[in-house]
C-alpha cells in the first residue's frame, strides 16, 4: 500500500476492537480516515485471553454489521453472586431482563478477526506495524510521528483518537493511578458440575473470584495478592485445583483440569480528561478498570459507539474544536464516572475481612436477591452502562 500521505480527518491509533469499532461506525461518513496499528493483524489475533462481553456491547456490535461472524460465542444467562463466609446471594437472570442473554464470553482473537475482516471492507486506510512514538497537540490539529515501512512519517490529523492504551500521552499527562494491591490469575478449567450459562462472581477477602462460561468449562479470573497469584503459577495442576476447590466451594463440582496460567497486576488508572485540543481518549486509554464485574471493555465499547456519533452529528470543520470535544466529554460523563465508581466501590467494599462488613455484606446480597427493581437495576447496568 501507498502511504505517502500527509494529511487525514481522523487518525485512531490502535487498531485493537475499540479503535476498530470506532472507524468502523464512522465508515459511510466521507471522513478520511487512519488506523494505525503497532502489530501485525496475526499478532493481534494470537491474543490467547477470552472477554466478557455484555449484552448491550452485542447490540451494538450487532449493528456495526460483525457479531453474526464471531464464532465460539458462549452465552450468559444467569449470574450468581455471592460472599465468601457468608449465607447472602443473589442472582440475576436474563428471563427478568428480558433479554434473551446478559452477556458472554468469546475469545479476544474472534472478535478481533471479525472486526478486522469487516475494517478491510471498507474505504478506511488501515496500517499495520505502524508505530506511533509522538503525537503533538496544536490548536488547529494534531501531529502524530510513527514509524512505518522502515522509516519515520508524520501524519497530521483535524482529530487524533488514542485507542491503544494511552501509555504515549502518559509522560506529558499522567493518569491518576491507584493500586489494589491484587494480581488476577487467569486460567481456563473443567470441573464436573457445570452450571449451563451460568456465571460466578464470588467476592472474599483476598479479592473477587470469577468463573465465566466459557466452551467445555470456565475461564477463571481468580484475583489474590501479588505474592499469592505468583505463587499459584507454580503450583502444580493438583494443588492449583484444591486450592481454587478451598477458596470458591463446590458450586460447580469438582474442578478437574486447568489450563494454561497467567497473570497481571491490578489497577485503576484513568486519564485526568479524556479529551485535550483535537485529541480523545478511549477505552484503555481513558480508563483501566479492575475486572469486577467485566466492565472495562464494555466501556470501550461506549466510548467509541458515543464518540463516531458526536462525529457524525458535528461538521467536518469542527472536528476536534473545543465546542466538538465539550460534548463529548458530557455525553461520556455519567457513565465514565459511574462506571469506575461501580467497580472501585465493589473492590473496596467486598474486598476485606472486617467483621462489620462480613455481616453487612451478605444482608446486602440477600436483600439484593428479595429486590426486583434493585436486581434490575444492577443488571441494567451491568450491560448497558449509566446511560442505557
Amino acid at each position: 500500500m501507498d502511504t505517502d500521505f500527509s494529511s487525514c480527518d481522523i487518525a485512531i491509533i490502535g487498531g485493537g476492537p475499540v479503535g476498530t469499532a470506532l472507524a468502523l461506525a464512522l465508515r459511510d461518513s466521507g471522513l478520511n480516515i487512519v488506523v494505525l496499528e503497532a502489530r501485525k493483524a496475526e499478532e493481534q489475533s494470537a491474543d490467547p485471553r477470552a472477554l466478557a462481553l455484555s449484552y448491550g456491547s452485542r447490540l451494538l456490535l450487532d449493528k456495526l454489521g460483525v457479531w453474526k461472524h464471531i464464532e465460539q460465542v458462549s452465552p450468559i444467562k444467569t449470574i450468581h453472586v455471592s460472599q465468601k463466609n457468608s449465607v447472602g446471594s443473589t442472582l440475576l437472570h436474563a428471563r427478568e431482563m428480558k433479554v434473551p442473554e446478559l452477556g458472554y464470553v468469546l475469545p479476544y482473537p474472534a472478535l478481533q478477526a471479525a472486526l478486522h475482516q469487516a475494517l478491510l471492507q471498507t474505504e478506511v486506510t488501515y496500517l499495520e506495524c505502524a508505530s506511533v512514538s509522538r503525537l503533538d497537540i496544536a490548536a488547529d490539529g494534531a501531529t502524530l510521528t510513527y514509524q512505518h515501512a522502515g522509516r519515520e512519517q508524520q501524519l497530521n490529523a483535524r482529530l487524533a483518537v488514542v485507542a491503544d492504551g494511552g501509555k504515549l500521552l502518559e509522560a506529558t499527562y499522567p493518569p491518576k493511578v491507584s493500586e489494589y494491591g491484587q494480581s488476577a490469575v487467569i486460567a481456563h478449567i473443567t470441573c464436573s458440575d457445570p452450571q449451563p450459562d451460568t456465571a460466578f462472581e464470588r467476592f472474599t477477602a483476598q479479592g473477587p473470584v470469577a468463573l465465566l462460561p466459557y466452551k467445555d468449562g470456565y475461564e477463571i479470573v481468580w484475583t489474590s495478592s501479588h505474592e499469592r497469584a505468583q505463587a499459584m503459577l507454580q503450583w502444580d495442576d493438583a494443588t492449583f485445583l484444591a486450592e481454587l476447590h478451598n477458596h470458591f466451594g463446590a458450586a460447580v463440582g469438582a474442578f478437574i483440569t486447568v489450563g494454561k496460567r497467567s497473570s497481571f497486576p491490578l489497577r485503576l488508572k484513568r486519564a485526568p480528561d479524556t479529551t485535550l485540543p483535537h485529541t480523545v481518549l478511549i477505552g484503555n486509554a481513558a480508563q483501566t478498570l479492575h475486572p469486577v464485574a467485566g466492565q472495562g471493555f464494555n466501556m470501550g465499547v461506549r466510548d467509541a459507539w458515543e464518540l463516531a456519533r458526536i462525529i457524525l452529528r458535528a461538521q467536518p470543520a469542527a472536528l476536534g474544536s473545543a465546542a466538538m470535544l465539550a460534548d463529548y466529554r458530557k455525553s461520556r460523563r455519567v457513565d465514565r464516572n459511574a462506571g469506575i465508581g461501580f467497580t472501585d466501590g465493589l473492590v473496596r467494599i467486598f474486598s476485606n475481612d472486617l467483621p462489620l462488613f462480613n455481616s453487612g455484606r451478605g444482608w446486602a446480597l440477600s436483600l439484593l436477591g428479595r429486590l426486583p427493581t434493585a436486581k434490575k437495576f444492577v443488571a441494567k447496568r451491568m450491560m448497558f452502562g449509566a446511560n442505557g
